[in-house]
């Protein structure tokens, strides 16, 4: 049942958990959306997809993803078996560490009134060492064309059910093929959202990989190639890439008055994040060298995501 003034709306979770620790707070969090429907789709392992599916109880669809759908990414299988079983238009899609409050999940379904799919705006909390440093990669995305938060909304009409299952960075590929098919997005950087911080061990699992996504945006691989090379050549341009690197941040910090959730130290760690970007991006180059692509969830995934013309040849009408 939906709260009094909160539009309809279905509320979608992909998971596959490594251990039933967070199941209760994760129910509990489910109990409160009050949205038409709350789908979790579960590939975890048995022993676990029934731990949640007692925690869950039976308000809450708790179903395994469809077996029809293939591919190397497990988020987007789940992601396309959710949409299948949504009754309502408007539709959250949220990873299992994002905590929506009533005011931000009313306004991200808001923001679908004008717009096919909408990125709001992900903040850690609470904030230990690693967390406060990925906040820095989030503070400077912010200055430039949004961060890549764990939560989505999109409209269902505007879904695309064939989106590829095979692309490693899955929100920037559902984005990409919802505008090739003539919708249009929304960037909200003014909608926070909370999300819980990985482990520190899971923080470092992801480094290389999130380095690999930008095989979808060449110039920004590029970019953080560069980097190392010049500053060997030229020392000076250390200083050179830390004070852009400041400035970037400190802009999304500012912006939409983001500090109000980002500490300013964050702002100070951007260098630091620039640098270990630089250093994993090379290290991505060699996995794609080495293994032809980047090691995930026990393969090798190759795409990172499709180009916007490869999408606008595939869905033109």
């Amino acid at each position: 049942m939906n709260l009094p003034g909160l539009p309809q709306a279905s509320y979608l979770l992909p998971i596959r958990a490594r251990d039933t620790a967070r199941a209760e707070e994760l129910a509990s969090y489910l109990h409160s959306l009050h949205c038409v429907d709350v789908i979790v789709v579960d590939s975890s392992d048995q022993e676990i997809f029934e731990a949640h599916a007692r925690a869950f109880g039976p308000s809450i669809v708790h179903v395994r993803p469809d077996a029809d759908i293939t591919g190397a990414n497990g988020k987007v299988r789940n992601v396309l078996s959710g949409l299948r079983r949504c009754r309502t238009e408007k539709v959250v899609i949220a990873d299992d560490d994002v905590r929506y409050s009533p005011w931000s999940l009313r306004a991200v379904i808001a923001a679908l009134d004008d717009a096919d799919i909408v990125r709001p705006q992900n903040y850690f909390d609470p904030l230990p060492w690693h967390a406060l440093l990925d906040t820095s990669r989030t503070l400077i995305n912010r200055a430039l064309d949004g961060d890549w938060p764990g939560t989505l909304a999109l409209r269902r009409s505007s879904a695309p059910f064939g989106y590829d299952p095979d692309a490693l960075f899955e929100n920037l590929e559902l984005v990409r093929t919802v505008k090739a098919r003539g919708g249009y997005e929304r960037v909200r950087r003014d909608i926070y959202v909370r999300r819980l911080p990985p482990t520190a061990r899971h923080y470092f699992s992801q480094r290389v990989r999130q380095a690999y996504d930008e095989f979808a945006r060449p110039l920004r691989l590029l970019a953080a190639l560069a980097i190392v090379p010049l500053c060997i050549v030229h020392p000076s341009a250390i200083g050179a890439f830390s004070g852009v690197s400041i400035v970037a941040a400190l802009y999304g910090w500012l912006r939409n008055r983001g500090y109000r959730y980002f500490p300013p130290l964050a702002v100070a760690l951007a260098p630091l994040w620039l640098a270990e970007r630089a250093i994993c991006a090379w290290l991505a180059v060699y996995e794609r060298v080495r293994y032809g692509g980047v090691r995930y969830a026990g393969g090798i995934v190759r795409r990172a995501a499709s180009s916007p013309k490869e999408l606008r040849r595939k869905w033109a009408v």
